[in-house]
This record gives structure tokens, C-alpha cells and sequence, in this order.
């Protein structure tokens, strides 16, 4: 930024820039986080201290932790589901997907994928063409058999709750708690007290229905330790390295793109001289002023942010 340049003077010189590039672009590719979801009222992963009635989510996002006590880790998950099916798609969503049905248009001669680490479902909910959306990290709303001699997927599955036994796990605070009471005539405000966590046997949890001895089912994320899945990865680096012209632009929406494989794909769009856009409310100053080459940054909310700068291409949202 220059010395005689106002930091809004300097978002409308980036933004024109971005626009500029975008309307030349014919290869584009989005990375999207947990920071788009924000606005639809869904928390990032590590928000609120990265904690469910005192759980650390990370401890319970683990193959161990459902080995151990599937019933707790299906309360979490039940919870998660639940507040997802609450939550509704934002504009940076429907953006999103109305950049993929240009996409997927045999007028238009643009290529696009979106590459999601969101679990929520709120991108394929907001109509976003299936076939160039990977969610790389799996989905809430898909279930897998726990047993190593079922192959059983349940994608798309949104009853809620799964179970009758987790029929009243989904509300995290008792809401008879979060009130404020009288006394000695002043109004005193209550803390919120947790809904306890139930002992849940194997029986209470969903069970695969094709297995005979009744295996367990757990849901369809990618855990902590685990891999990601092969095949969506080889479509992703198919459609970066091997079909056509290189990516003409990268958009890094709502996260750090720092956490591989997100960091590799940044960087290797850069490397075939692509262009980076971040919208995102935690961006270094020196993007945010339009000192780094060949990437700009948005400060702010991706949902409100992303819509605007793709008005060019897509229309009204």
C-alpha cells in the first residue's frame, strides 16, 4: 500500500485486479474451510475452545476414541449432525455453487472444481453440481460399517436422530439452566449446565444393516491419523497436474491453506503460475496490502466477501 493509499482505496485496487484476472480465468479451483460456515451459525472445529460439554473435539475425532467409547463419539457426532441439519447455507455457499454450474455448462469453456474440508454438508445443500464438489474429508451425513469384511456406504443419510437412544443427546446445554434467577431481589445470571453424556451400549448405536452379527457403524469422516481418501486425491491432482491448461486461479475460502494437502495445492498452482485469492478473516498484513506477487487478500467474512468478488462472472446472488 502506499503511503498516500487508504486501506479501502487499496481493497477497491485488489479487488479490480481479481476481477480483471477472473474474468480471463478458464481453470479454476476453490479451497474451502470451516470459516465459510461461520455465518451459517456453525462454529470452526477449534471455535468456542475446541470443546463439547467439555470434550476436547479432537480427542473424539479419533479412530481410538470410538474404539474405546462409540457411544460418547456417537453423542458428539449426533450433536454435530444436528446442529448442521439447523444450519443453512450462506451466500459464499451458493456462490460456490452457482460457479460449478458454470462449470459444468456446455456454453461456458470454464473448468472448476471446489475442494471442501468441511464436513457439513452446506455446499452439496446449496446446490452445488456433485460432480466437480469433493469433500475430502468425508460428510456428517454419510455412514460406514465398522467391520473390515462390509463394504456398506450410507451417503446422503439425514435422519436425525439415528437412534431412539440418541434421540436426546443433540442439545448441548440443559435450557432450563440458561436463565437468570432471583436473589435477594437482584437478577443473577445462571451458567448454562451441560446435558450429561449417557452410557449408551453397542445395541443403542446405529448398526450396519447388512452385516449378520450386527457391526457397528460410524460416521463417514475422515478422523485424526486416518488417510484421506485415495481416490478423491487422484481426481484432485488429475484435475491440478494432468487435464489440459494449468489453474488459472486458486481460491483459499474461510482457511489457512496451510495443513497439507491444502498447502500443496496452493502451491503448486502457484508454481504453474497461477494466482491466489484468500478470503478470510486471519490474513498477513503484507497479502492484505497487496505486497505478495500474484495473490490477493480479502479480510473479512468469506460468505459476504466471496459473493461480491465473483460478481463479475456469476451475476447477483
Amino acid at each position: 500500500m502506499r503511503p498516500s493509499e487508504s486501506p479501502s482505496t487499496t481493497m477497491s485496487t485488489q479487488l479490480k485486479e481479481f476481477q480483471e484476472h477472473l474474468l480471463k480465468s478458464k481453470k479454476i479451483v476453490a479451497l474451502v474451510g470451516a470459516g465459510l460456515s461461520v455465518s451459517s451459525g456453525l462454529p470452526t472445529f477449534r471455535g468456542s475452545q475446541g470443546l463439547w460439554k467439555n470434550f476436547n473435539m479432537i480427542d473424539l475425532a479419533t479412530p481410538d476414541a470410538f474404539y474405546i467409547d462409540p457411544g460418547l463419539v456417537w453423542q458428539f457426532y449426533s450433536w454435530r449432525r444436528y446442529t448442521a441439519l439447523k444450519a443453512k447455507p450462506n451466500k459464499g455457499h451458493y456462490a460456490l455453487a452457482k460457479l460449478s454450474q458454470m462449470g459444468k455448462s456446455p456454453q461456458s469453456d470454464l473448468t472448476y472444481i471446489t475442494i471442501t474440508q468441511n464436513v457439513d454438508g452446506l455446499s452439496s445443500r446449496s446446490g452445488h453440481c456433485k460432480e466437480n464438489l469433493y469433500e475430502i474429508h468425508g460428510s456428517l451425513f454419510d455412514l460406514k460399517c465398522t467391520s473390515f469384511m462390509c463394504n456398506f456406504v450410507d451417503h446422503n443419510n439425514f435422519k436425525q436422530p439415528l437412534t431412539k437412544a440418541l434421540a436426546d443427546t443433540e442439545e448441548e446445554f440443559d435450557p432450563s439452566h440458561n436463565r437468570k434467577r432471583s436473589l435477594d431481589e437482584q437478577e443473577v445470571s445462571i451458567s448454562p449446565q451441560f446435558n450429561p453424556v449417557k452410557t449408551l451400549s453397542e445395541k443403542e448405536l446405529p448398526q450396519c444393516p447388512v452385516c449378520k452379527d450386527g457391526s457397528l457403524l460410524r460416521p463417514g469422516v475422515v478422523w485424526f491419523g486416518e488417510s484421506l481418501p485415495l481416490s478423491l486425491i487422484t481426481k484432485v491432482d488429475n484435475f491440478i497436474e494432468s487435464e489440459g491448461s494449468p489453474v488459472d486461479l486458486i481460491l483459499v475460502i474461510g482457511t489457512s491453506g496451510t495443513v497439507y494437502p491444502a498447502n500443496s495445492y496452493v502451491d503448486r498452482v502457484k508454481l504453474k503460475g497461477g494466482k491466489v485469492a484468500i478470503f478470510n478473516t486471519d490474513i498477513e498484513n503484507d497479502i492484505v496490502v497487496g505486497k505478495v506477487k500474484d495473490t490477493w487478500g480479502f479480510k473479512g467474512d468469506a460468505a459476504e466477501l466471496l459473493p461480491l468478488a465473483l460478481k463479475p462472472l456469476i451475476g447477483e446472488i
